[in-house]
């Protein structure tokens, strides 16, 4: 009786172990940024000096291999850390932005779609025309705000969020961001928005990519 036993146990543990090995398990992996923080993704690639994350709730971010301090197995489900903007891509940035935004009064998908169309959250972008970091902070704006290095993704978020607080108070949606690309004398000079091609597109595109009408 007792080898019996046994040797329905035996069965009974075999056929557990092929049921578990029929069901399918779904691969994950943590990313563990350089910040601090950690959220999980479905899978990564490298791509020259940037890694390509795919996110749980589908679709695929982009960010500097600089900012990832590693990629470990993640065999749970966590739902995704970074929020995700309407028209916006998730971004590596999101509580910075967040809490940027709060502390200025500044609606945090205004931020996202600046900081997309002027540097595509590409923290070490620098323009022709010495325009730095995230949100392109031109050399005199950072003086202004007290930034000593523009290229950080906190500081520059924050004098930029500013920098922006300060054109909204002063000018209505749509030129307060062409005084952003192209300048406040400009805007003044014009009384509008100026007819250059660059600021025009720009301020189309980031009313787009934050949801807003353009004001007429």
């Amino acid at each position: 009786m007792r080898r019996m036993g046994r040797r329905i146990a035996r069965f009974a543990s075999l056929a557990l172990l092929a049921v578990a090995a029929a069901v399918p398990v779904c691969s994950a992996e943590i990313v563990f940024l350089t910040s601090g923080r950690t959220f999980s993704v479905k899978s990564h690639r490298v791509e020259g000096d940037s890694l390509v994350l795919a996110l749980r709730s589908g679709g695929e971010i982009t960010c500097p291999s600089s900012l990832v301090e590693r990629i470990g197995p993640d065999e749970f489900y966590h739902p995704e850390e970074i929020p995700a903007a309407i028209g916006l891509p998730p971004v590596p940035y999101g509580e910075l932005i967040h809490d940027a935004a709060t502390r200025a009064g500044v609606d945090p998908l205004l931020v996202r779609a600046v900081i997309q169309v002027e540097s595509a959250y590409q923290p070490t972008a620098r323009s022709p025309k010495g325009a730095m970091g995230l949100m392109q902070l031109m050399p005199a704006t950072a003086r202004r705000y007290a930034v000593r290095d523009p290229y950080d993704p906190s500081s520059n978020i924050e004098a930029g969020t500013r920098h922006l607080k300060m054109l909204l108070d002063r000018f209505e949606l749509s030129l307060a961001l062409a005084a952003y690309n192209a300048g406040e004398a400009a805007v003044e000079r014009f009384r509008g928005i100026p007819p250059y091609r660059e600021t025009q597109d720009y301020v189309r595109q980031v009313l787009r990519l934050a949801g807003r009408a353009a004001a007429r």
